[in-house]
């Protein structure tokens, strides 16, 4: 099963993902290694990690680069089904290696802003995944592999989001933060909290409120930014009408 619907189903996932769980390659022919990292994606959904020298899978991708990471989408807020194994998840593989681009480095600290305490350590270095073949298990049966070509979602008409992206989450988090806490309580169904947004794109925006992430989805993508605009103010009235102000 290869479907659209599952394709986009997968990017998801991804997108609504924070950390993972990274395979890497024993070198002396051992058993793979399996580790827990915190995880980000660049514009195409290719996976950014923050890795040091130090750990074991840093250690092996030396000498491998193919590495495997496993998703669940956390940020989503879907509860654990009483069997674990009828939840959602996906597998990306790929080769990862280091990425001296700008670009990768402010997107994964803005989903993960704490690990700016170390990223200028000596022993660290961000790392992207080259994406070579994709695998999701949506539940039972529900079982779908993409070829890695196909991952990258088409983003070419929202490069006009894509330059605005600092702009609107600053303005925001520095003007509105009222509504994007509104957007995590009243449409996710979190907790109160300082809740801030940490980024956006076509297919919705990423919160956090300190260690926990919220993925919120548009009812349609979005290419810039007064189609964005449009879009998060019409969440601020589903939430509000689902929250009327007291």
């Amino acid at each position: 099963m290869n479907g659209a619907g599952d394709l986009d189903f997968a990017r998801e996932l991804a997108r609504a993902s924070a950390v993972a769980s990274l395979a890497t390659l024993d070198p002396a022919g051992g058993p793979p290694h399996a580790s827990f990292v915190t995880v980000a994606l660049d514009r195409g959904l290719s996976p950014l990690l923050l890795l040091s020298g130090l750990a074991l899978h840093r250690q092996n991708l030396a000498d491998d680069p193919a590495a495997a990471l496993l998703m669940t989408g956390e940020g989503r807020g879907v509860a654990t089904p009483a069997d674990p194994l009828a939840g959602d998840r996906v597998t990306v593989r790929g080769a990862l290696a280091i990425s001296d681009d700008r670009a990768d480095r402010e997107r994964f600290l803005a989903r993960h802003p704490a690990a700016a305490e170390y990223a200028d350590f000596g022993d660290f270095d961000f790392f992207r995944m080259a994406v070579s073949a994709v695998h999701l298990v949506g539940g039972f049966g529900r079982i779908s592999s993409f070829d890695g070509a196909v991952w990258p979602p088409d983003t070419a008409e929202a490069q006009p989001l894509r330059d605005a992206e600092g702009d609107i989450v600053d303005h925001m988090n520095g003007d509105h933060a009222d509504a994007v806490a509104l957007y995590a309580v009243a449409l996710l169904g979190r907790a109160d909290g300082a809740w801030r947004m940490t980024g956006i794109d076509p297919w919705g925006i990423d919160l956090r409120n300190g260690g926990e992430i919220a993925r919120l989805g548009f009812d349609a993508p979005v290419a810039g930014p007064d189609e964005a605009r449009r879009a998060l103010v019409a969440l601020v009235r589903e939430a509000r009408a689902v929250r009327p102000a007291s």
